[in-house]
């Protein structure tokens, strides 16, 4: 019997009597148990999710993500599962989709979806700013390749969402390492037009740096300050000689924290391009809608 379990399993294997589940275990979902004390973790959660489904179901989306190694998945995040049910419990949600044998593959013993398919549905479901800071965690754990999440889209044409998911994997990189450097990205990526390149290498051997992100011709990079940088007395005395080594090579680092604005961001930005007298391309304003008269 494991810290997730199935109560009617365990008491019909002898494990537990009635009085023992009731008073040292508490039910989390339909005929699932844990620890009365314990705290939920995602991965906690996922499995109640499975075993609840009577483990028929397929783990997908953000959950999914998390098993096959993402970060900054909240433990919180509704449970996503392609299985067929018509009222699923709270915090659990079920997408009766089609999915085929190659777009599923074992996870802690759970039957969870492929990184392809997992980008895929994560694209489809979820808002462009979300979806893509969801896509470059991926990424960044399992190298999954907007290519071939592409491909495996082909298989479904007429799917939800489909529109929305092409947009975002076109804007997938898996060189984001938070959720805010993909928020960074997008806004630079927004504003601008000229190609924005992640994990840049400056320098050789022990004087090697890395940016976050920035634009290669003009020299130009930004890097997202999370608070470890400053509460972190060693990350912030090797940010001093870090910074003077990318200055000695020639690179404009602009340094963003989350207190900045979008407004102040672009303007330093912009403020680098004018110091390095390069003209960015401005990426054309949307076009507004027409209401149509009814």
């Amino acid at each position: 019997m494991g810290r997730v379990f199935i109560g009617s399993e365990a008491l019909a294997a002898g494990a537990l009597t009635r009085s023992a589940l009731r008073w040292n275990y508490r039910r989390i979902l339909p005929d699932v148990y844990v620890p009365a004390a314990s705290q939920l973790s995602l991965r906690d959660r996922t499995i109640a999710a499975w075993l609840w489904s009577g483990r028929g179901a397929v783990v997908a989306g953000a959950a999914a993500a998390a098993l096959h190694g993402a970060k900054w998945v909240d433990a919180e995040v509704p449970i996503e599962l392609i299985w067929r049910c018509g009222r699923p419990p709270p915090g659990v949600v079920v997408r009766n989709e089609r999915i085929d044998g190659d777009e599923v593959t074992g996870v802690a013993g759970m039957l969870v979806t492929t990184p392809e398919r997992t980008a895929f549905d994560l694209a489809r479901h979820l808002r462009r700013n979300p979806a893509v800071a969801r896509l470059d965690a991926l990424a960044n754990a399992t190298d999954v390749k907007a290519v071939d999440v592409l491909t495996l889209a082909q298989r479904y044409p007429g799917a939800r969402g489909m529109r929305r998911a092409v947009k975002s994997l076109s804007l997938m990189d898996g060189g984001a390492q938070s959720p805010r450097e993909s928020r960074l990205r997008l806004l630079l990526v927004d504003t601008w037009l000229d190609p924005v390149r992640t994990q840049i290498k400056v320098g050789e051997g022990r004087d090697v740096a890395y940016l976050d992100m920035g634009y290669d011709e003009p020299m130009i990079g930004l890097d997202y300050e999370g608070a470890h940088h400053n509460e972190d007395r060693k990350t912030y005395v090797y940010d001093i000689g870090r910074a003077e080594r990318i200055e000695s090579r020639g690179w404009i680092d602009i340094k963003v924290v989350k207190e900045h604005s979008s407004e102040f961001i672009q303007a330093r930005v912009t403020e680098a391009f004018a110091r390095r007298g390069y003209t960015p391309r401005l990426r054309p304003l949307p076009r507004k809608r027409r209401r149509r008269r009814p």
